[in-house]
């Protein structure tokens, strides 16, 4: 008989944990490694080991989990991107999604490394030499323990590429915004349909109005309830 499903995510998760804390111990103090739980996104965080971007045993998700969350079984690992931290610090990331023996993703095992001091000295060459344009501006992306916070900076990032508050944002602008967060996973979170229609300051009727029309812009075959995700 086959196990469970979630019995063997858990004992998956299980033996990664050790995993965790030696790949921590084999980079050094630079290096973050932790491991998600997407079955409980307001508290995916299982196992942590460094202190790169500070998450916690118990912590939410980032924007990037958000991503994974959001593609369902269709997603793949992402490997050696680089991010800017809130607090300025260049992270170096690979992010490898975890499937059951069905091939349904139910987690990631990330691991963070801090490269602002490698950055730093490449820069410097760099300007010595006279060599190369100044590298792109890197996305910032939020590693919060806190769900809501990492829902907040998502919704405040797609606000600043828009032209104005929303009683300014005619009905296209207003669909690309909840499109654009549904595409990010942000309404996979308990209450973030809520959070969302607070912090842009409409009803909650509102906010699960332009959802479904973005759904239904996006595919109208598959089911476009707030709830629902092909």
């Amino acid at each position: 008989m086959a196990p469970a499903p979630d019995a063997e995510r858990d004992a998956i998760l299980a033996a990664l944990t050790p995993v965790v804390h030696g790949i921590a111990a084999t980079f050094g103090p630079v290096c973050e490694v932790v491991l998600h739980d997407y079955r409980n996104p307001e508290n995916s965080v299982v196992a942590v080991a460094g202190s790169v971007t500070g998450r916690t045993v118990g912590g939410a998700m980032s924007e990037i989990g958000m991503e994974v969350l959001a593609r369902g079984d269709e997603a793949a690992d992402q490997l050696n991107y680089l991010t800017r931290a809130r607090n300025g610090t260049v992270v170096k990331s690979s992010t490898m999604v975890l499937r059951d023996s069905a091939g349904a993703v139910f987690g990631a095992l990330c691991v963070n490394v801090d490269v602002s001091a490698v950055t730093k000295v490449r820069d410097l060459l760099g300007a010595l030499a006279g060599t190369g344009p100044a590298p792109a501006e890197l996305p910032v992306t939020t590693f919060g323990n806190d769900i809501d916070s990492v829902v907040d900076a998502l919704v405040d990032a797609h606000r600043t590429r828009q032209r104005g508050s929303w009683p300014e944002l005619d009905r296209e602008e207003r669909l690309e915004l909840f499109g654009g967060l549904d595409a990010r996973g942000v309404f996979a979170v308990r209450g973030a349909v809520e959070q969302v229609a607070a912090r842009l300051g409409i009803s909650r009727a509102s906010a699960y109005h332009y959802l479904a029309r973005a759904r239904a812009a996006r595919d109208p075959s598959p089911d476009t309830s707030p709830g629902g995700h092909s």
